[in-house]
């Protein structure tokens, strides 16, 4: 292929080329002409928002208009400023032991601190992971088989770069590691896979940034993450998603959780033209917990349809869905957390909690909760609360000499600091600038 490899039509050909210019074992060719067999059976979801504007067949699946560097300095100009206008070199050199940054298909750089290497820690490329570590077949999409839904096929059929991380037992990364993932190219598919392996009694927390420039063409975005947190060991995963809104954000997450683990999911969505994205947790083992936080911000002409789920496997398990969502103009927030209790997970524990918040007379939303219990040594909650932002509060803050963009800034940043608070302040600082730039084009 060349730099800039094209290939329009998803083909069998062009699947087995992909795999052999990668370099990849016999195990990860016949994976993906299995996914591809698989994509197409499966159908469309047939839930959600519309899909009819997106064309498979107009897509790019792979395309690498940049070369791999080593060092950040060797990166072309354009792309350098572009990134660090996101501040990912000063993240790097003051909050983070490891950062990739992949444009398009492939990852272009990579670093990790030295005493992170040292522990034994493992943060590397996907694609290099493959081809290195034999033992990575074990758990490729085996949390999310290519069967589950169409989207998921079509990324193991597809798949490029992403982030493999492996942490060793007992150690604990005290920084978290990050990526970043750019879509540089127009009409471009973005398919990477994250897996994160953390062996018994580990931690880490790790980052992901997103964001595309704006195309008159749309564009997709299907990567798929993948999480097996062992006996007794923590995984924090945290999303910022700042798509331009032709982008199309169709995302598989899911997370295994054994005996005495814990998976968080923190999430920022602000983007993109549509969302589906539903990250799922597996209680496997007993006392395993997850927490989902979330925040959607939708705007004019947006439909951001997220969620959670939590399956409950195992006794003494507790899951935590929280999230909030404020909505603009002609745009629409749909929130669906699911809870499953199996009947051997006696002594399950489950909280469902959404809210939102209107900002215009044609905002919608929608919360469709589904609480499952097959035994009834359960505790299980849930709660909706919708409302618009006060004329009263919005009257008293500018009485006292606030804009009506900044009291609507201030009222909505409020709202949201619950998930917030979660989330890396380097990131934080950038939503709520966002926020603030959303907010004052969109008042008066």
């Amino acid at each position: 292929m060349s730099e800039k490899a094209v290939a329009k039509g998803l083909t069998r050909e062009f699947v087995q080329r992909l795999s052999g210019e990668k370099g990849e074992p016999r195990w990860m060719r016949e994976h993906r002409l299995r996914c591809l067999a698989a994509f197409r059976k499966l159908p469309m979801p047939r839930f959600g928002p519309s899909l009819a504007e997106l064309n498979l067949a107009e897509l790019e699946y792979y395309a690498r208009p940049v070369a791999p560097v080593e060092r950040w300095e060797d990166l072309p100009e354009e792309l350098r400023h572009t990134f660090q206008a996101l501040g990912l070199p000063e993240a790097e050199q003051r909050a983070l032991a490891g950062l990739g940054a992949q444009v398009d298909s492939e990852v272009v750089y990579r670093s990790i601190l030295e005493e992170v290497r040292a522990q034994g820690v493992v943060f590397t490329s996907m694609d290099k992971a493959v081809r290195e570590y034999p033992w990575v077949q074990d758990y490729f999409m085996k949390a999310i088989p290519p069967e589950d839904n169409k989207f998921a096929a079509l990324h193991g059929a597809v798949w490029s770069g992403g982030t493999f991380i492996w942490v060793p037992r007992g150690v604990e990364v005290a920084i978290p590691l990050q990526a970043y993932y750019r879509m540089q190219t127009e009409a471009v598919g973005q398919f990477e896979h994250t897996l994160i392996v953390a062996e018994p009694g580990s931690s880490v927390h790790y980052v992901e940034g997103c964001s595309a420039p704006r195309y008159s063409r749309m564009a997709l975005h299907s990567g798929m993450v993948e999480i097996f947190a062992k006996e007794g060991s923590r995984v924090r995963f945290t999303t910022i998603q700042n798509w331009s809104k032709n982008v199309y954000n169709l995302n598989n997450k899911r997370a295994l959780a054994s005996a005495g683990a814990a998976v968080d999911w923190v999430s920022g969505s602000l983007g993109s033209k549509v969302t589906m994205l539903y990250p799922t947790t597996v209680l496997l083992g007993e006392g395993a917990r997850t927490e989902n936080l979330s925040f959607a911000f939708a705007q004019e002409g947006q439909w951001l349809d997220g969620g959670a789920r939590a399956l409950h496997r195992a006794p003494g398990t507790t899951s935590r869905l929280v999230s909030r969502s404020v909505v603009q103009g002609n745009a629409k927030a749909v929130f669906r957390g699911t809870v499953y209790v199996a009947p051997d997970a006696r002594g399950a524990k489950a909280h469902v909690e959404c809210s939102t918040l209107l900002l215009t007379p044609d905002a919608r939303t929608e919360t469709i909760p589904t609480l499952n219990a097959e035994n009834d040594d359960v505790e299980l909650g849930h709660e909706a609360t919708v409302g618009r932002v006060s004329q009263e509060a919005l009257f008293y803050l500018m009485s006292r000499g606030l804009s009506e963009a900044e009291a609507m800034t201030l009222i909505v940043n409020g709202f949201v600091s619950p998930i917030l608070k979660e989330i890396p302040v380097e990131y934080t600082v950038e939503l709520r600038r966002i926020l603030e730039m959303s907010l004052a084009g969109g008042t008066g």
